[in-house]
């Protein structure tokens, strides 16, 4: 009975203890894997696009899906881009994921090759890392069906390159999918991005 007691009263005292440790949890750390970036995130556009943000953002509440199209004759890439924590521009704080999340989840249809790049932070803390090199995977056409692909975390490499610098998920910041040489009428269409 004295040792059921002690028990009993160890457990009730567990409970606020682990309750002040959670409050302390960072804000910006995600590890829920049933957050579809689609349907929460902004996603913004650069680039010679028939779609401009708005469009694309309003078709991604009404259909749950985002569709880019080249232009015709288009000069230059196509930037589609999101954070990974939402913000009020395509810029903002970077996100500590969790370390138990191993991977992005991505179902995707694509007439041309995608370069899908994961930016990070600044030294800062402040914003993201513009220009210059940044980890990235390729995505491959899948022109007449989508496709979900599985990309470990530890498959995103400086500029692609096998022996480049991997990812830190500690400060990621946004993703970047880019058609680097758009041809005229070149679909994107994403339909579920998770986070796992």
């Amino acid at each position: 009975m004295r040792v059921k007691k002690l028990i009993l009263t160890n457990f009730f005292l567990l409970i606020p203890i682990l309750f002040i440790i959670l409050s302390f949890a960072s804000p910006e750390e995600i590890s829920n894997s049933h957050i579809d970036l689609v349907k929460t995130s902004t996603w913004y556009i650069a680039g010679p696009a028939k779609e401009n943000q708005e469009t694309i953002n309003k078709i991604r509440k009404e259909k749950g899906i985002i569709k880019v199209t080249a232009k015709d004759n288009p000069v230059g890439e196509i930037e589609l881009n999101l954070m990974i924590t939402e913000a009020d521009s395509n810029d903002g704080k970077p996100t500590n994921l969790s370390e138990n999340s191993k991977y992005v989840n991505i179902t995707y249809k694509s007439s041309q090759p995608i370069k899908l790049q994961a930016r990070e932070g600044n030294a800062e803390g402040t914003g993201c890392v513009h220009g210059g090199s940044h980890p990235r995977v390729d995505l491959p056409v899948s022109a007449k069906k989508f496709t979900t692909i599985k990309i470990p975390w530890t498959d995103f490499k400086q500029d692609g390159d096998l022996n480049g610098k991997t990812l830190n998920i500690h400060k990621l910041c946004k993703f970047n999918f880019v058609n680097y040489n758009p041809v005229s009428g070149a679909t994107l269409e994403i339909k579920s991005v998770f986070i796992k």
